[in-house]
């Protein structure tokens, strides 16, 4: 040890040992890497044609808006996280990041995402940027997160506004179109999150967090699932209804409408693990899957115009 780390420690200045993975961990890849598609397939849907520069600057302050409510969401959940097998190696914690930097550097990019989309992309895609960092991190972390077995219910509107801030940054609007994009996210969060809360349930038990397992029983909450999975799969299919998809994105969603019922079925007749596990995977799969069948039908169809004039 040098005698300048000697000092340090001696007068009780703690020196941060964070790599730049912990950092990038903060920013929980996954969900981020879900904003930001679902947000760059809001982009490329709406009308018009967007400079290209423009498009990539957006969807890079999107992300890093995103990445900037996770860390704030691990700072705060830092004590709960610390209670959960799922959690408990994220890097605040277990140690690697110190309570104060997560603080200031989800701050930081918070602040550095919503002005450069408010000053290069336009002020209401930045207006919707911060009012999803400040609805993930305020009403859903702080407040609805431990108060209430709605809280991924109402929370999950932070989720599913990226699509809408896509569209925004497009057109300097909010359209109809971009509204169903929201619903479609907004009505899978619940059956999405309530099947890891079934297998995970002796964890939020654990960190007193009031998931809908935990509140209302697991028969109810199954019964939920396959409620909400009715009612998602043929919201799904509302691109195609409303005319900015084609037919065969109406036969492909409708399909995947349908494997989301059949599994959220099984869950309800049978109270094995696995069948929540097996939700769990294939909601992920839904979603990406139904936005990747968007993008392509959009390419398809653009290209379909372009060849005809």
């Amino acid at each position: 040890m040098s005698a300048r780390e000697s000092g340090l420690k001696d007068t009780g200045i703690q020196i941060s040992e964070a790599t730049v993975s912990d950092f990038f961990a903060l920013l929980k890849p996954r969900v981020m890497a879900l904003a930001v598609f679902t947000a760059f397939v809001g982009l490329m849907v709406a009308p018009g044609a967007m400079n290209p520069v423009i498009a990539v600057i957006a969807i890079g302050a999107i992300a890093v808006g995103a990445g900037a409510a996770g860390a704030l969401n691990m700072w705060y959940d830092a004590d709960i996280d610390a209670l959960m097998s799922r959690t408990s190696k994220r890097p605040v914690p277990s140690g690697r990041v110190m309570p104060g930097e997560a603080l200031g550097f989800g701050l930081v990019l918070s602040v550095l995402s919503v002005m450069t989309l408010g000053v290069l992309v336009g002020w209401l895609a930045a207006s919707l940027l911060a009012f999803t960092i400040f609805f993930y991190v305020v009403i859903y972390t702080m407040w609805l997160k431990r108060s209430t077995p709605q809280n991924i219910v109402i929370g999950g509107a932070a989720g599913a506004l990226p699509p809408v801030i896509g569209w925004a940054a497009a057109t300097g609007a909010v359209g109809a179109e971009s509204l169903i994009l929201f619903l479609i996210i907004f009505l899978w969060t619940p059956p999405h999150f309530w099947a890891l809360a079934l297998f995970k349930i002796g964890d939020y038990a654990a960190a007193g967090i009031p998931m809908m397992p935990n509140v209302a029983g697991q028969a109810s909450t199954r019964k939920q699932i396959f409620v909400y999975s009715l009612i998602l799969a043929p919201i799904g299919v509302l691109p195609w209804a409303f005319g900015f998809a084609s037919g065969l994105y109406g036969i492909v969603s409708a399909a995947l409408g349908a494997g989301f019922i059949w599994h959220a079925w099984k869950l309800l007749i049978d109270k094995e693990m696995k069948f929540a596990k097996a939700l769990f995977a294939y909601s992920i799969l839904y979603l990406f899957a139904i936005f990747a069948v968007l993008l392509a039908d959009t390419i398809a169809m653009r290209a379909v115009m372009s060849a005809g004039n």
